[in-house]
């Protein structure tokens, strides 16, 4: 819980300047697509992320109109499965993939998704800052082409692919 606990914090604190620079969100954004089970394929290395494998994050509807986040993960030096549950809503238009995200009461921290399979909502590519970034997909293993376009994409927005953990799910 505490790992789960500190990556997201972590993701609030660097991502309360809102767009990072460069990047825009998808358009055409459909919510209720894009809710369910999502598995973690690539992230930035965190410290507070560390020995975490089989991460997903699960999105479902709050009865107040917000998303419900769970995250998930297995940490390997407890041996034990860890998990958070938080809060986000859209930053803007709700057909834009740009959303603020809470496991800190009132605090928030942006979720930008600016790539995503619009056909069938099966990756999408996220970021917070500078210092955030994820590829999740519905499977938890992705194609080369996926692959491919993420290194590309995230490399023209000045990420340094060579720093990406890509997540066990074994």
């Amino acid at each position: 819980m505490k790992s789960i606990c500190l990556i997201l914090f972590s993701l609030l604190l660097s991502g309360c300047a809102g767009l990072p620079k460069g990047i825009e969100p998808v358009t055409n954004f459909k919510l209720d697509r894009y809710l369910g089970e999502w598995y973690e394929i690539a992230r930035l290395d965190h410290r507070f992320e560390r020995g975490l494998e089989q991460v997903t994050a699960t999105y479902s509807m709050n009865d107040d109109g917000s998303v419900r986040v769970v995250n998930r993960g297995f940490s390997t030096k407890s041996g034990k499965w860890e998990d958070a549950t938080g809060k986000a809503r859209f930053a803007g238009n709700t057909d834009v993939g740009y959303l603020e995200v809470s496991f800190f009461g009132p605090f928030f921290g942006s979720y930008v998704i600016f790539e995503l399979d619009k056909d069938n909502y099966q990756y999408a590519f996220i970021t917070g800052s500078e210092n955030t970034l994820w590829l999740l997909s519905r499977k938890p293993k992705i194609s080369d082409l996926v692959k491919e376009n993420f290194l590309k994409k995230i490399e023209g927005y000045g990420y340094n692919s060579q720093e990406l953990i890509f997540v066990n799910h074994e």
